[in-house]
């Protein structure tokens, strides 16, 4: 993951400490405050992130960019699908 800085189009989120189902909930939050394409950093602790972030963008249309581990926490970054 690099250190690039948000633009008005991306958005970063800490999730730490947060189990299921929150990181998802709160990233499906702040992912409709941005516009179709734009991009959101997710940073989450739970064991299950992984998987769920997977499915869900699957699910709902959005695209899982990166997903990696970085200082022991996942991080995701997630460009938004269209409505």
């Amino acid at each position: 993951m690099n250190g690039e800085a948000a633009g008005a189009d991306e958005a970063s989120i800490d999730c730490s400490g947060l189990i299921c189902p929150l990181p998802v909930l709160r990233a499906r939050k702040a992912l409709k405050a941005l516009p179709p394409g734009g991009v959101l950093r997710v940073t989450a602790t739970d064991k299950a992130a992984p998987r769920d972030f997977r499915v869900w963008c699957e699910e709902a249309g959005h695209t899982l960019l990166e997903s990696g581990e970085e200082g022991g926490a996942f991080v995701f970054r997630i460009r938004r699908g269209a409505d």
